[in-house]
């Protein structure tokens, strides 16, 4: 719980320094793309993180890569900052938590909908439509398959779930049932 907590203060002091700069967007882009660099390389991560390399090491080996992404200049203190503080191991944290916000703050929702069979473009985009309508808001969806819920679909949008799957209705309709046993 406390990472969460850590991942959100410092998700929420870039953003302000975004809204402040007009640079909320730009910062999404760069955070992003450094989070995903040091994730998709192993050694990279582990040259950076490692309590056990050197800290002087470490952090020229950040500086390095810093300055090849030829990052914006709050970007390149905000990761220097992380480092510093001893927080870089939570940058993929920090990054989840900003891209909500800097969607959020761009009028932006995102949804997963998990469906049983490969649903069609064309439902996909009313299901689309439908959310914004709903939400008052610009959906991103991200469309996923599980064969376990039988037929239907599940929508995840923030903390709201809205299932329509037929798993559970069969779990649903079982409870019933069990329920009308014991009266």
């Amino acid at each position: 719980m406390k990472n969460l907590a850590i991942a959100r203060r410092y998700a929420k002091a870039l953003l302000m320094i975004g809204k402040e700069d007009g640079r909320a967007e730009s910062y999404k882009d760069e955070l992003d793309g450094v989070t995903r660099l040091i994730q998709s390389n192993r050694e990279l991560e582990q040259a950076i993180t490692n309590p056990l390399h050197d800290a002087t090491a470490r952090k020229k080996v950040l500086n390095a890569v810093v300055e090849k992404l030829e990052l914006s200049r709050v970007m390149k203190s905000f990761i220097t900052l992380l480092f510093d503080k001893g927080r870089i191991g939570f940058l993929d944290g920090i990054n989840a938590f900003y891209q909500e916000l800097a969607d959020e703050l761009k009028g932006v929702a995102r949804a997963t909908i998990v469906s049983a069979t490969e649903l069609s473009e064309e439902a996909v985009e009313k299901i689309r439509q439908g959310l914004s309508r709903r939400t008052g808001k610009e959906v991103i969806l991200d469309v996923k398959q599980d064969p376990g819920l039988i037929g239907g679909i599940v929508t995840r949008i923030g903390d709201l779930v809205l299932d329509g799957s037929v798993k559970t209705q069969l779990l649903n309709m079982r409870d019933s049932l069990k329920k009308g046993e014991r009266a």
